[in-house]
């Protein structure tokens, strides 16, 4: 197969890339093209102008579909070009599955997008029974989601009659570049893995879409590299080694209340910022145990979400 660097990519390989819509070659860096299509660096710079508004790039006498229908829940495969908020490298990305009332889907989408504006979209999800859609925030630094997300959103979709529970997902991306390393990545993903029991109580679930799968855990060496490594990989699984620029923990169930959801957003910062200096002395000593996990968010008031729904958990044990 043809990339647009000339270099050729497999067919095992292939669904790694995207094909560009000018030029048909695959790329690894392609950028959103107004109707749902790919352009390579090559044919975005060359063949086509961006939006003047929104920045989406056009092609040639075509419109912007983000502008001219902004309340529009788009196709699963929608993926605009990001849109980082805050300052990284760690940014998180939210993806917040939720069941509408069919009579209300219109209202929901609505208030859903006005309140989102520039920072994220609605998408459709074949998941969710019988209706709803997925909010998706662009790359959100952490601090600047517990600060800007609209968090009056949560509550104005449950007094329109909509739900999340177990059924339904809360999926939280983390950019690859805000580990320091391959090998942070991988103390990362074992602490998760090590912590199974913790996790999915934190989680609020045991789901089919997110199980902590064994031949995941035994590949996690390999598939903190990068995601090439994850080809063979299903990515439904707690911690999805899929996609090129992320990896997409899985495990918390969705829910409309805010702590809950900024809990969710701060478990995968802070699980990444503990993880970042871990050494062997200190993983010897039990620093993989949820409780030194726990002691050290508890000491940390930036994630003090985090610590409010471990404590509202143990009294309910």
């Amino acid at each position: 197969m043809r990339t647009d660097t000339d270099e050729p990519v497999c067919y095992l390989c292939v669904n790694l890339f995207d094909s560009c819509f000018g030029c048909s070659r695959y790329t690894a860096s392609s950028r959103y093209l107004s109707g749902g299509f790919r352009a390579c660096p090559r044919c975005a710079d060359t063949r086509y102008s961006p939006c003047d508004d929104c920045g989406t790039l056009l092609r040639e006498h075509g419109s912007c579909d983000l502008c001219a229908y902004p309340q529009r829940v788009r196709s699963y495969r929608y993926k605009p070009d990001p849109r980082f908020h805050g300052n990284g490298p760690l940014f998180l990305g939210l993806e917040l599955e939720v069941i509408v009332p069919a009579h209300r889907y219109n209202d929901a989408a609505a208030t859903a997008t006005e309140r989102l504006g520039r920072m994220g979209y609605l998408k459709t999800d074949s998941s969710i029974h019988p209706t709803g859609f997925e909010i998706v925030t662009h790359p959100l630094a952490y601090p600047y989601a517990i600060e800007h997300f609209p968090w009056p959103l949560l509550g104005e979709l449950d007094e329109l009659g909509c739900r999340a529970d177990s059924t339904v997902g809360l999926h939280v991306h983390a950019s690859r570049a805000g580990f320091d390393s391959p090998a942070h990545v991988y103390r990362w993903m074992k602490l998760l893995y090590r912590n199974e029991g913790a996790v999915s109580t934190l989680a609020r679930r045991r789901s089919r879409y997110a199980p902590f799968d064994l031949a995941a855990r035994a590949r996690a060496r390999e598939t903190a590299k990068d995601c090439k490594h994850a080809v063979g990989l299903d990515r439904y699984q707690a911690i999805n080694p899929h996609p090129r620029h992320t990896l997409e923990l899985r495990v918390f169930a969705s829910s409309l209340v805010v702590g809950q959801v900024q809990a969710a957003l701060a478990f995968t910062a802070a699980s990444i910022d503990y993880t970042r200096n871990l050494r062997i002395p200190d993983i010897r000593a039990g620093a993989w145990e949820w409780g030194a996990f726990t002691a050290w968010v508890t000491g940390r008031p930036e994630y003090a979400p985090l610590s409010v729904e471990l404590e509202a958990l143990a009294c309910a044990c």
